[in-house]
């Protein structure tokens, strides 16, 4: 897939759920707030519950970029743990190595920072992690590696190149964006977590099947 065709495919996707996925579906929907295809302008019909959770539990995988099944297992865990379910199962997703590394100003869309991570690009306390999903412990540190620094996207990021686009950085993270060095300092509390999602319905989802 060409990255025309990924950037018009991220678009379309965040017209259906009503959030921007990357910059530009952000200036594409202060353009066209409505969803995609003939009956876009027109108003639907009152949806189902279970549409209705369903379209929530979407807009929480897309804003994390995640697979179904992940998101199903994270949420079996988030279960388990004491407290609310769905603001535990956020504050969960909030600790991938991935999602810190975008809210660190690493990267300016949650793809990118993904693949920053597969190419193998981030380091946590030390050593090379590649995997999107690994679960960043409170007090360790994640830093670009100085072979990578050099290169134009972190030279970009280290300059606050992507600070127009991003939220500002949340009080779970110390940042020193010219170092590209990050730190979670404790757990995220969802009402820091700058993602749009009402987590409750998600649970209902689960919950229901």
């Amino acid at each position: 897939m060409s990255k025309t065709t990924r950037t018009r495919a991220k678009v379309r996707q965040s017209r259906a759920l009503g959030i921007a996925l990357t910059p530009k579906a952000a200036r594409y929907l202060e353009k066209r707030p409505y969803a995609p295809g003939q009956h876009g302008r027109t108003k639907r019909k009152s949806d189902s519950d279970y549409a209705v959770r369903l379209r929530e539990k979407q807009r929480l995988r897309a804003q994390y970029g995640i697979r179904e099944k992940q998101l199903r297992i994270v949420f079996n865990e988030a279960r388990r743990q004491s407290g609310l379910t769905g603001e535990n199962l956020v504050e969960l997703l909030e600790m991938r190595l991935d999602a810190l590394v975008l809210r660190a100003g690493f990267a300016r869309t949650q793809a990118q920072a993904r693949q920053i991570v597969v190419h193998r690009h981030i380091l946590v306390d030390g050593k090379i992690v590649d995997r999107p999903s690994f679960r960043v412990k409170p007090g360790q540190q994640i830093n670009v590696k100085e072979r990578s620094e050099g290169l134009e996207p972190f030279q970009v990021a280290a300059a606050g190149g992507h600070a127009e686009v991003l939220p500002p950085v949340p009080a779970y993270l110390e940042v020193e964006l010219d170092k590209l060095q990050a730190k979670l300092v404790r757990r995220p509390e969802r009402k820091e977590v700058p993602i749009i999602c009402e987590e409750q319905l998600v649970v209902e989802y689960y919950s229901g099947r």
